[in-house]
């Protein structure tokens, strides 16, 4: 573990000693200033910002774990990404049992295709079956079933008749309404402005997490790079909640 897989999204207002690396606090009102400076259009402020990260894109795709976490947990990822795969596969499990399932952590995704080629968008596409999964109550069954059927980046295993056949596998019940969805690109906005918001904060890679402090007295947010090993992510976990109370 490294200085780059812990990286500050604005100006660090708090410093704390994990291990022997350095990590930082972030202050809500900076990462703002920082993350929206240059797109007037969006005018969003703080809370605002803090909203948008954490709220689901539909009601049916909600959060994992308690309203009430102490800390709110967002990985933006791409289904095709090899390292997301990765996180899926060895952490993502651990978090869930060991963060979730005790309340400390509210664990989100949000979509970031970044591998998505000129001549398809299978990333894309992959993100928008979820949401159509999600109609019929089985956003995350859909979701481990991308990333457990995972064959690689840009491999050609995403297309819609597989993604239809994951549906059927995770026992969506109605499969023509699931494919109208997909091939109406009914939630191809949400994922976009999902990827925007990803590059918006300054995000450049797959897996990155977004980690939110819900302080009473004040917000704050910090970003992890990469698959890191369940320490790193269960270290920050207990600092930041250690500084929320």
């Amino acid at each position: 573990m490294n200085n780059n897989n812990i990286l500050l999204l604005a100006t660090p207002v708090v410093a704390l000693l994990l291990s022997t690396i350095l990590i930082a606090v972030i202050a809500l009102i900076d990462v703002a200033n920082l993350a929206y400076g240059k797109h007037q259009q969006l005018s969003l402020n703080a809370t605002q910002l803090i909203q948008k990260l954490s709220t689901p894109v539909t009601s049916n795709a909600s959060a994992l774990g308690s309203s009430d976490a102490p800390v709110t947990f967002i990985e933006f990822g791409d289904y095709q990404c090899a390292a997301c795969h990765k996180f899926h596969a060895d952490t993502e499990d651990l978090i869930l049992t060991n963060l979730v399932k005790i309340g400390k952590v509210k664990f989100l995704f949000k979509d970031f295709p970044i591998l998505d080629l000129s001549t398809d968008r299978s990333s894309t596409l992959a993100s928008e079956a979820s949401y159509c999964a999600a109609d019929q109550g089985k956003y995350w069954q859909y979701h481990d079933k991308l990333y457990n059927s995972w064959q690689g980046e840009n491999t050609g295993w995403i297309t819609k008749a597989s993604l239809t056949q994951f549906a059927i596998s995770i026992g969506i019940k109605n499969i023509k309404e699931f494919s109208q969805c997909l091939d109406s690109g009914k939630y191809a906005a949400a994922v976009a402005d999902n990827f925007n918001l990803a590059r918006d904060i300054g995000l450049i890679a797959t897996p990155s997490f977004v980690l939110i402090s819900n302080s009473n007295t004040q917000q704050q947010l910090l970003e992890i790079v990469g698959a890191q090993p369940y320490a790193v992510f269960a270290n920050v976990v207990n600092i930041m909640t250690a500084h929320s109370r």
